[in-house]
Parts: C-alpha cells; structure tokens; sequence
C-alpha cells in the first residue's frame, strides 16, 4: 500500500529529522572549523564514508507518495507519479549490494551474542607497537602495560575490519584469523563494530532506506562507539570519559552487561534492514 504525504506532514518529518541528526554533525563542523579532532565521535565520520550534508538530507523511504515535492525530482531515484513524487524501483546494478546485505545480516541475526571478546580489538591494535592510532591522547596503563593485558587473556575478534587493524605482531594472538571472504560466516550480534556497521549497511541502501532508520543506526553507532572507546587502552577521561577497566574482572563484567544491551537494541534495527532489503529486491 502506498502512502500519501501532504506538504505539511512530510515538511514535519524532514524538520524533526534534521533536528535530530544537526546534534551530530553541528559538533563536528565546529571541530572542523577550529582544526580540531575527537578521537571517539570523528570516527563516524571518517573510518564510515557518509557524508554530513548526506545525514542530514531526509528521504521517506519506499512506498511513500510526497505531494508537493518536485524539489526531490532533482535526485535521480525519483520519479513523477500521479500525486506527488515517489522512489523509482531500485536500479538492477544496486541489486549485488542489497542481496549482500541481506545475506550478512540475516546470518548475524541467526546466531547467538557471543560477549567474551571484552573489546580486546582496540588493545590488539597498539600491541608492541611504534606508533598509535591517537597519538595525542595517553595509554591509561602505558604502552608496557597495554602489551600485558593483551598478553593476559584471549583475543576473540570475529569481525574482519577491526581485525585488519591488528599489529603484525597481535594477529597471531586471535583465536580466528577473519579474512573478507568469511566475513558472512563470522560475524556475530555481541561484537561491537557489528552493530555499529548497522549504520554503514543503512546508507550504502541510500535514499532507499528511510532516513529515521539511518538515525536510528547512527545513534546506535554513537553510543556502541563510546563503549568501545571506553573499553580502549587510552586516557580519554580528559574528554569525559571514564574507562571501562576491562583488565579487571569487575571491568570485563561491566563491558559484557553493556554490550549485551547493544546486541539487544540492535537486533529490531537490523530486522528492520532485513525486511527493506526484502522490498527492495522484490521492487
């Protein structure tokens, strides 16, 4: 069935979606404009492709009739219809890309939360080495110490983008060795990146999903991303941050209670991407 939305109703949805995501990308223009960098937040703006200006346009998704709405004919998935301006059928060459993603995500979501892995991923990824990814912010336990606690327990990363991360010398220490090509295989609800990559799967579908369900993604990946922070090796409590001590039982336990809540609260986001891809291929 589709729906039919006058000019002050999707006028209404556009501004409240605006409004929302301008929380997010107001800081980052700011941080921009005074040449300064975050080492949590600018993560999801720079290791994911999406652009601000691309957050922050609103889309109704498919299915959905805009009256008064030729200003959205400027975007080439739009077409005239009787009414107002719709989606067209999504192009046969995007077809690869929801088909893979509803492979990857419907695998994930078949499979139990594993939250053993305690965030190891960022430590394995300063493991005896040189140099480190944030180099303006300190190692909470020095870089000696860092090394111990990798050294101390085992590293379970199952996702393949943040294993590919890993030092030289930290790869050997995972107990699997995720490559691409396995990635459907692997992936599982607990792990962090995978819930924030729900943001990721969400606007590579672009402006075929409905822009609330990228926001919602991205809130997602905004808070997981805090969490993983937390958990790193590194002093961000100059920021406001206090570490997730996960070389502590008392640390592990609190990451794994947090991380479950995630697993949880993505899992209806990522039935939602399910069931859109479904409409898409079938469109």
């Amino acid at each position: 069935m589709t729906a039919i939305l006058a000019p002050p109703d999707w006028h209404r949805q556009r501004d409240a979606h605006v409004a929302r995501v301008r929380r997010w990308t107001d800081p980052l223009r700011e941080r921009r404009s005074a040449g300064a960098r975050h080492p949590v937040l600018d993560f999801l703006f720079t290791y994911y492709s999406h652009r601000p200006t691309r957050l922050l346009r609103w889309h109704p998704g498919p299915g959905v009739v805009l009256a008064g709405a030729a200003e959205f004919l400027r975007w080439p998935a739009y077409r005239p219809v009787p009414g107002g301006v719709t989606l067209g059928p999504l192009p046969p060459a995007r077809l690869p890309t929801v088909r893979f993603v509803r492979s990857l995500l419907s695998a994930t979501a078949a499979r139990a939360p594993r939250l053993g892995c305690f965030g190891l991923h960022e430590w394995a990824m300063v493991y005896r080495a040189d140099e480190v990814r944030h180099e303006a912010w300190p190692l909470r336990l020095g870089s000696a110490g860092t090394d111990r606690v990798v050294e101390s327990m085992p590293i379970r990363c199952t996702h393949f983008d943040a294993f590919r991360f890993f030092t030289p010398r930290a790869r050997p220490l995972n107990l699997v060795q995720p490559t691409r090509t396995d990635q459907v295989e692997l992936e599982q609800p607990g792990c962090l990146h995978a819930g924030m990559d729900l943001y990721k799967w969400a606007y590579k579908l672009d402006p075929y999903v409905p822009s609330s369900l990228v926001a919602d993604c991205f809130a997602l990946a905004h808070d997981i991303r805090v969490l993983d922070m937390c958990a790193s090796p590194y002093d961000l409590s100059a920021l406001g941050y206090a570490p997730v001590e996960i070389e502590t039982a008392a640390g592990r336990a609190e990451y794994a209670r947090r991380q479950a809540a995630f697993a949880e609260r993505a899992a209806p986001l990522r039935a939602r991407l399910v069931e859109l891809c479904d409409v898409l291929e079938g469109s």
